[in-house]
């Protein structure tokens, strides 16, 4: 039963989206500022749907309480019990996002009993000139932090990077970081939704109210060393695995496909997720076949011997725990 699963997009407002998720995927968007499609969520109060075949209407969770170990593998299922560990986001950045970082898995669990939020972007359209916010573009220490925020001068302080499609951002836990505007990108991380904002440019909401901050917690949580460890250089040969990022929380691996390609995963004791990030592909497990295209999503389980991959050409980005 557990053919390539595609769920149902859960579509998010954002004061800084825009309308690239509708227009350049096609997503079911009914405003002119989605900023996020959540592709695959086990997050409380947004748990994904499947939206193909026989399983169409059932949950992600009720799919993991029925085919723990066939769906998730018993190595995850030992780690993380029944919680899903992945969230697969597009996120479209018509403005810049606000200025944030998210807590480690300590504080995270103290304070929110959550898990931390450890992610990657992979930049899939950049407008000419447009710009991410990753870490400080010096060290600092928290005095001359705090300074910043009184003084509004927070941005002097941060390192902007110019981006075009294809860049790609590890984002570790106390990291700083924002998106900026005209950004489309693929997110992968933790299961979380935990973030402190720490700068939103003072624009305020449709209400007229400013965004809240969370200033005191994410002083805890920052991470104020200069560092050079956030650009993924991964290689891109055609028609094999070029691996991404390999870190406790997953794996990402990129694929340049330009024939039919087979992975045997019989050995994977994972789950596996595939992001469309260009062309089209059809994937094929042990029970059928789904069809992808850019900017969707699938989930194959951990209880496939092997993965099918027909294309005339596609990129994908293949992430497992």
């Amino acid at each position: 039963m557990l053919y390539p699963l595609k769920f149902t997009p859960i579509m998010k407002d954002r004061l800084w989206g825009g309308d690239k998720l509708k227009q350049l995927f096609n997503k079911p968007s009914e405003t002119e500022t989605t900023g996020e499609s959540w592709e695959l969520s086990g997050v409380k109060g947004d748990v994904s749907i499947v939206g193909n075949g026989p399983l169409a209407g059932t949950s992600l969770n009720e799919l993991i309480e029925k085919y723990p170990v066939e769906l998730m593998g018993n190595g995850v299922i030992e780690r993380f019990g029944h919680d899903f560990p992945i969230l697969i986001k597009f996120i479209d950045a018509k403005q810049d996002l606000s200025i944030q970082l998210h807590p480690n898995d300590e504080l995270a669990k103290k304070r929110h009993d959550s898990f931390g939020k450890t992610e990657m972007w992979h930049v899939m359209d950049a407008d000419p000139g447009a710009k991410l916010i990753v870490g400080f573009n010096k060290d600092v220490d928290k005095e001359v932090y705090v300074k910043s925020l009184e003084d509004n001068t927070l941005l002097d302080l941060l390192n902007y990077e110019e981006v075009v499609a294809g860049d790609t951002y590890f984002i570790n836990t106390g990291k700083i970081h924002a998106i900026g505007g005209g950004v489309l990108l693929a997110e992968i991380q933790q299961t979380s939704d935990i973030t402190y904002r720490v700068f939103d440019f003072n624009r305020r909401d449709k209400n007229g109210n400013l965004r809240e901050l969370h200033t005191e917690l994410a002083v805890d949580a920052i991470d104020f060393n200069k560092k050079d460890d956030f650009k993924v250089n991964y290689a891109r040969i055609p028609d094999t695995v070029n691996g991404m990022v390999d870190c406790p929380y997953f794996k990402t691996n990129f694929l340049d496909l330009t024939q039919d390609f087979v992975q045997d995963v019989v050995d994977r004791d994972s789950f596996s997720i595939y992001l469309c990030v260009d062309g089209a592909a059809k994937v094929t497990n042990d029970w059928g076949s789904t069809s992808i295209e850019k900017g969707e999503t699938l989930l194959v389980s951990a209880s496939s011997t092997g993965i099918e991959i027909a294309t005339k050409g596609s990129q994908l980005l293949e992430v497992t725990i």
